[in-house]
């Protein structure tokens, strides 16, 4: 194999740019995720945050603020539902936790607005099912946020990939290992709210390795639990580690861990698939012959100074929901990877195998 580089930018990049109209946008939930995607949204050309809403009054208060001071102005809402009435409003984004995001997206679907529904899509397959039967029927579209398909590293990895770069895609290798998760958001710890971390953290890498294989799996195989962080904070019911490997057709599987007790600088993310010729980081978009020793590859990647996958994925839900174009990150995608990661979760707390069979539903 020669020498290939690919010319990459994220999605929202390489189409259109966005419309010069005005594009107003309301806020639900503006916590530690909500309220640093508003800000990645509001430098969006055209894209204007007009609404926000928050039980939390200082959430609420430091949100309106922030709108103000980049010179903008935004009416407040402790009840979502107030907001969902107003004519004015464009497109809904649901940062909520997960355990309430069946309910809100059906009902910021029904109100007509285009949605951008962060991950994952709800705590169960059901959950999921019932989000996207909404969607068929709604006037908008509905993006989900799984943010890291726009970034342009991993999109020219995808593009590799599907142009027969590495070959048949044979495994792939993914591990998430950092710190606990912040202790000033409690529902993150309470597995009834958020699906424990396979389903609310580590559905994000599950997202892209299903994306490269393209085709659900088979069956799941796993174990984890709370090794270090017993009862802390309080009342925890998440893990802190857990190992699950996922078998599809044709032979290949996916090894996937998660730990919150990885010193700073000793192990950290990976996301790598291998294929039959070759085997690439997504993150990094390098890549290397399985038959040959030396030095990676890089594929050339065009990076944009400032802007991450996030403002990538807002931008193009922007552009896609004046277009009315189907987003990358679509419900039907969504609800497949948030059902492979429950999937995982049912083998770890069931001391078993889990089938595909089992979750997927309609």
């Amino acid at each position: 194999m020669t020498r290939r580089t690919v010319l990459a930018a994220a999605p929202a990049v390489l189409a259109a740019q966005t419309s010069s109209k005005e594009f107003r946008v309301a806020y639900i939930g503006v916590g530690n995720r909500g309220g640093y995607t508003m800000r990645q949204l509001m430098r969006v050309p055209g894209a204007k945050v007009v609404a926000v809403s928050d039980l939390d009054p200082e959430r609420l208060q430091k949100a309106l603020d922030y709108v103000k001071e980049q010179g903008g102005s935004a009416e407040g809402y402790a009840d979502y539902r107030k907001l969902l009435d107003r004519k004015d409003i464009d497109a809904i984004v649901i940062a909520t936790p997960v355990d309430t995001h069946k309910n809100i997206a059906i009902a910021a679907l029904e109100s007509g607005k285009n949605v951008y529904l962060e991950k994952p899509v709800g705590l169960n397959p059901e959950e999921c099912d019932i989000v996207e039967k909404a969607s068929r029927s709604a006037k908008g579209i509905l993006q989900v946020g799984f943010q890291l398909r726009h970034d342009p590293s991993r999109a020219a990895s995808m593009k590799f990939i599907r142009d027969g770069g590495i070959g048949k895609v044979l495994y792939g290798h993914a591990m998430r290992h950092g710190g606990d998760l912040p202790r000033n958001t409690p529902w993150l710890f309470d597995k009834k709210r958020s699906g424990d971390i396979i389903v609310e953290q580590a559905c994000h890498i599950i997202d892209l390795m299903v994306w490269a294989i393209g085709v659900p799996p088979v069956r799941a195989m796993g174990s984890g639990g709370i090794s270090l962080y017993k009862d802390v904070p309080p009342g925890r019911s998440v893990m802190d580690n857990w190992s699950v490997i996922w078998e599809f057709p044709n032979d290949v599987r996916v090894n996937f861990s998660q730990i919150y007790f990885d010193p700073a600088g000793f192990s950290g993310i990976n996301e790598r698939v291998f294929g039959s010729k070759a085997a690439i980081d997504l993150a990094k978009a390098t890549w290397g012959e399985v038959e040959k020793r030396g030095e990676l590859q890089k594929l050339e990647v065009t990076l944009e100074p400032g802007k991450t996958a996030d403002y990538y994925a807002l931008e193009s839900f922007v552009r896609d929901s004046i277009d009315k174009k189907k987003p990358l990150n679509n419900i039907e995608s969504a609800n497949l990877s948030t059902k492979v990661a429950v999937m995982g979760r049912m083998a770890i707390e069931q001391k078993r195998i889990v089938t595909w069979k089992e979750v997927r539903g309609a």
